[in-house]
Protein backbone atom coordinates (compact mmCIF):
# COMPACT_ATOMS: atom_id res chain seq x y z
CA UNK A 1 0.00 0.00 0.00
CA UNK A 2 1.34 3.44 -0.87
CA UNK A 3 1.31 6.49 1.41
CA UNK A 4 -2.02 7.75 0.07
CA UNK A 5 -3.62 4.39 0.83
CA UNK A 6 -2.10 4.26 4.30
CA UNK A 7 -3.34 7.76 5.15
CA UNK A 8 -6.82 6.94 3.86
CA UNK A 9 -7.00 3.66 5.83
CA UNK A 10 -5.86 5.24 9.08
CA UNK A 11 -8.33 8.10 8.69
CA UNK A 12 -11.24 5.88 7.77
CA UNK A 13 -10.61 3.60 10.73
CA UNK A 14 -10.47 6.59 13.08
CA UNK A 15 -13.87 7.69 11.78
CA UNK A 16 -15.21 4.17 12.30
CA UNK A 17 -13.95 4.24 15.89
CA UNK A 18 -15.84 7.48 16.50
CA UNK A 19 -19.05 6.07 14.99
CA UNK A 20 -18.71 2.92 17.08
CA UNK A 21 -18.27 4.89 20.31
CA UNK A 22 -14.78 3.50 20.91
CA UNK A 23 -13.04 6.88 21.25
CA UNK A 24 -14.02 10.40 22.22
CA UNK A 25 -11.55 13.29 22.42
CA UNK A 26 -8.57 10.98 22.91
CA UNK A 27 -7.44 7.99 20.90
CA UNK A 28 -5.16 6.98 18.06
CA UNK A 29 -5.07 4.67 15.07
CA UNK A 30 -1.78 3.57 13.58
CA UNK A 31 -0.62 1.29 10.76
CA UNK A 32 2.79 -0.17 10.11
CA UNK A 33 4.33 1.25 6.94
CA UNK A 34 7.81 0.68 5.49
CA UNK A 35 10.25 0.77 8.42
CA UNK A 36 7.96 2.92 10.56
CA UNK A 37 4.26 3.62 10.85
CA UNK A 38 1.51 6.15 10.24
CA UNK A 39 -0.59 7.48 13.13
CA UNK A 40 -3.57 9.79 13.53
CA UNK A 41 -2.93 13.33 14.69
CA UNK A 42 -4.41 14.89 17.83
CA UNK A 43 -7.43 16.24 15.92
CA UNK A 44 -10.87 14.78 16.75
CA UNK A 45 -11.61 11.54 14.93
CA UNK A 46 -14.81 12.93 13.47
CA UNK A 47 -12.71 15.57 11.70
CA UNK A 48 -9.92 13.18 10.71
CA UNK A 49 -8.29 14.00 7.39
CA UNK A 50 -5.65 11.99 5.52
CA UNK A 51 -3.43 15.07 5.25
CA UNK A 52 -3.16 15.26 9.05
CA UNK A 53 -1.89 11.70 9.52
CA UNK A 54 1.63 11.73 10.99
CA UNK A 55 4.31 9.56 9.38
CA UNK A 56 6.86 8.16 11.83
CA UNK A 57 9.87 7.01 9.85
CA UNK A 58 12.04 5.84 12.75
CA UNK A 59 10.27 3.90 15.54
CA UNK A 60 13.46 3.90 17.60
CA UNK A 61 13.24 7.70 17.84
CA UNK A 62 9.50 8.47 17.77
CA UNK A 63 8.01 11.88 18.49
CA UNK A 64 6.14 12.37 21.75
CA UNK A 65 3.68 15.15 21.13
CA UNK A 66 4.32 18.21 18.98
CA UNK A 67 3.72 18.66 15.24
CA UNK A 68 0.40 16.92 15.59
CA UNK A 69 1.79 13.62 16.89
CA UNK A 70 -0.01 12.10 19.90
CA UNK A 71 1.86 12.07 23.20
CA UNK A 72 1.65 8.28 23.24
CA UNK A 73 3.25 7.76 19.84
CA UNK A 74 6.20 5.98 21.57
CA UNK A 75 3.77 3.33 22.80
CA UNK A 76 2.85 2.44 19.22
CA UNK A 77 6.53 2.45 18.26
CA UNK A 78 7.45 0.05 21.06
CA UNK A 79 4.68 -2.39 20.14
CA UNK A 80 5.73 -2.45 16.49
CA UNK A 81 9.32 -3.02 17.54
CA UNK A 82 8.34 -5.88 19.83
CA UNK A 83 5.72 -7.59 17.64
CA UNK A 84 6.50 -8.22 13.98
CA UNK A 85 3.01 -9.73 13.54
CA UNK A 86 1.25 -6.48 14.46
CA UNK A 87 0.26 -4.38 11.46
CA UNK A 88 -2.08 -1.93 13.17
CA UNK A 89 -3.10 -0.57 16.57
CA UNK A 90 -6.39 1.00 17.68
CA UNK A 91 -6.25 2.93 20.95
CA UNK A 92 -9.41 4.20 22.57
CA UNK A 93 -11.55 4.69 25.67
CA UNK A 94 -14.61 2.42 25.36
CA UNK A 95 -16.80 3.17 28.40
CA UNK A 96 -17.05 -0.33 29.89
CA UNK A 97 -13.33 -0.94 29.48
CA UNK A 98 -12.57 2.35 31.21
CA UNK A 99 -14.81 1.31 34.08
CA UNK A 100 -13.11 -2.07 34.39
CA UNK A 101 -9.71 -0.42 34.20
CA UNK A 102 -10.03 1.39 37.51
CA UNK A 103 -8.85 -1.90 39.03
CA UNK A 104 -5.97 -4.24 38.29
CA UNK A 105 -7.59 -7.63 37.72
CA UNK A 106 -7.66 -9.38 34.36
CA UNK A 107 -10.82 -8.84 32.32
CA UNK A 108 -12.59 -12.21 32.50
CA UNK A 109 -13.83 -14.08 29.47
CA UNK A 110 -17.53 -14.66 30.15
CA UNK A 111 -19.00 -15.03 26.66
CA UNK A 112 -17.71 -16.63 23.49
CA UNK A 113 -17.36 -13.55 21.30
CA UNK A 114 -15.34 -11.88 24.04
CA UNK A 115 -12.52 -14.17 22.92
CA UNK A 116 -12.17 -12.03 19.79
CA UNK A 117 -10.23 -9.66 22.07
CA UNK A 118 -7.93 -12.51 23.04
CA UNK A 119 -8.11 -15.38 25.48
CA UNK A 120 -6.49 -13.27 28.21
CA UNK A 121 -6.78 -9.49 28.66
CA UNK A 122 -4.79 -8.00 31.50
CA UNK A 123 -4.49 -4.53 33.01
CA UNK A 124 -1.20 -2.63 32.78
CA UNK A 125 -0.91 -1.06 36.22
CA UNK A 126 1.03 2.13 35.46
CA UNK A 127 -1.44 5.03 35.39
CA UNK A 128 1.00 7.46 33.74
CA UNK A 129 0.62 8.40 30.09
CA UNK A 130 3.00 6.44 27.87
CA UNK A 131 5.19 9.22 26.53
CA UNK A 132 8.60 7.52 26.32
CA UNK A 133 9.94 4.50 24.48
CA UNK A 134 10.92 2.89 27.82
CA UNK A 135 7.32 3.19 29.03
CA UNK A 136 6.14 1.84 25.70
CA UNK A 137 8.48 -1.13 26.04
CA UNK A 138 6.88 -1.93 29.40
CA UNK A 139 3.44 -1.77 27.78
CA UNK A 140 4.57 -4.07 24.97
CA UNK A 141 5.89 -6.52 27.57
CA UNK A 142 2.55 -6.44 29.40
CA UNK A 143 0.74 -7.11 26.11
CA UNK A 144 3.04 -10.04 25.38
CA UNK A 145 1.58 -12.17 22.59
CA UNK A 146 -1.96 -10.97 23.33
CA UNK A 147 -4.41 -9.01 21.22
CA UNK A 148 -5.50 -6.33 23.68
CA UNK A 149 -4.40 -4.58 26.84
CA UNK A 150 -6.19 -2.33 29.31
CA UNK A 151 -4.24 0.69 30.54
CA UNK A 152 -5.25 1.30 34.13
CA UNK A 153 -7.50 4.40 34.44
CA UNK A 154 -6.73 5.26 30.82
CA UNK A 155 -8.61 3.16 28.30
CA UNK A 156 -7.09 0.39 26.24
CA UNK A 157 -5.84 -0.69 22.84
CA UNK A 158 -6.11 -3.66 20.52
CA UNK A 159 -3.71 -4.89 17.87
CA UNK A 160 -4.16 -6.80 14.67
CA UNK A 161 -2.58 -7.72 11.37
CA UNK A 162 -4.77 -5.05 9.74
CA UNK A 163 -6.62 -1.97 10.96
CA UNK A 164 -9.97 -3.71 10.42
CA UNK A 165 -8.86 -6.62 12.58
CA UNK A 166 -7.57 -4.22 15.23
CA UNK A 167 -10.76 -2.17 15.46
CA UNK A 168 -12.86 -5.34 15.51
CA UNK A 169 -10.89 -6.69 18.45
CA UNK A 170 -11.33 -3.33 20.19
CA UNK A 171 -15.09 -3.44 19.65
CA UNK A 172 -15.40 -6.89 21.17
CA UNK A 173 -13.09 -5.89 24.01
CA UNK A 174 -15.72 -3.27 24.87
CA UNK A 175 -18.46 -5.89 24.66
CA UNK A 176 -16.45 -8.25 26.86
CA UNK A 177 -16.03 -5.55 29.48
CA UNK A 178 -19.73 -4.66 29.33
CA UNK A 179 -20.71 -8.28 29.89
CA UNK A 180 -18.25 -8.58 32.77
CA UNK A 181 -19.66 -5.47 34.43
CA UNK A 182 -23.29 -6.48 33.95
CA UNK A 183 -22.78 -10.12 34.94
CA UNK A 184 -20.50 -9.45 37.91
CA UNK A 185 -22.75 -11.36 40.30
CA UNK A 186 -22.93 -14.46 38.09
CA UNK A 187 -20.53 -17.36 37.90
CA UNK A 188 -18.54 -17.44 34.69
CA UNK A 189 -17.49 -20.40 32.58
CA UNK A 190 -14.63 -22.24 34.27
CA UNK A 191 -13.46 -24.29 31.30
CA UNK A 192 -13.89 -23.09 27.74
CA UNK A 193 -12.81 -26.46 26.41
CA UNK A 194 -13.04 -26.57 22.63
CA UNK A 195 -15.16 -23.42 22.28
CA UNK A 196 -12.15 -21.22 21.57
CA UNK A 197 -11.22 -23.25 18.51
CA UNK A 198 -14.02 -21.40 16.68
CA UNK A 199 -12.65 -17.93 17.43
CA UNK A 200 -10.33 -17.82 14.41
CA UNK A 201 -13.22 -18.61 12.06
CA UNK A 202 -15.44 -16.04 13.78
CA UNK A 203 -13.00 -13.19 13.24
CA UNK A 204 -13.60 -12.69 9.45
CA UNK A 205 -17.36 -12.61 10.03
CA UNK A 206 -16.94 -10.10 12.86
CA UNK A 207 -14.69 -7.95 10.68
CA UNK A 208 -17.22 -7.99 7.85
CA UNK A 209 -19.95 -6.91 10.29
CA UNK A 210 -17.73 -4.12 11.63
CA UNK A 211 -17.07 -2.84 8.11
CA UNK A 212 -20.74 -3.03 7.09
CA UNK A 213 -21.98 -1.38 10.29
CA UNK A 214 -19.47 1.42 10.87
CA UNK A 215 -17.58 1.70 7.59
CA UNK A 216 -19.75 4.31 5.92
CA UNK A 217 -20.56 7.78 7.19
Amino acid sequence: MNEIGIRDSVTRTAQMMARAGLAEAFGHVSMRWNDGFAITSTLPFTAADPADVVIVSDPIDPPSGGDGAPLETPMHAAIYLARSDVGAICRGHPPAVVAWGVGTGDLPLLHGLGALAGERVSVHGDVDLVSTLDQGTAVAAALGSGHALILRTNGCFAVGATVLESITRLYFLQERARVAMEASSRKGVADWGGRLRHTTAEMPRAMAWMEATFGSG
